[in-house]
């Protein structure tokens, strides 16, 4: 991760056009994390994340309206003792 201080951003604002990995925007003067910026084009940020996690996050499998309907399921049938 890198960092950048308020000023250098007001100087040049196109540094966010070509963003590879996370940026991390610090106030110098107070010397703290003012706010952390990643890259929109990224597709999958949980390995970066994760670090040395990343072999133990379970993969999802199959499409998100499908998880959700298996979840809700789920839920119906702990709380009212739905069955399908």
């Amino acid at each position: 991760m890198k960092s950048i201080g308020i000023a250098d951003i007001q100087k040049n604002t196109s540094i966010f056009n070509n963003l590879t990995e996370a940026l991390e925007i610090v106030d110098k003067r107070k010397k703290r994390v003012v706010a952390v910026v990643y890259p929109v084009r990224k597709n999958h940020l949980v390995p970066s994340l994760a670090g040395k996690y990343k072999d133990r996050v379970a993969k999802s499998a199959g499409d998100l309206e499908r998880v959700k309907e298996m979840a809700m399921k789920k839920a119906m049938a702990e709380k009212y003792g739905y069955s399908d």
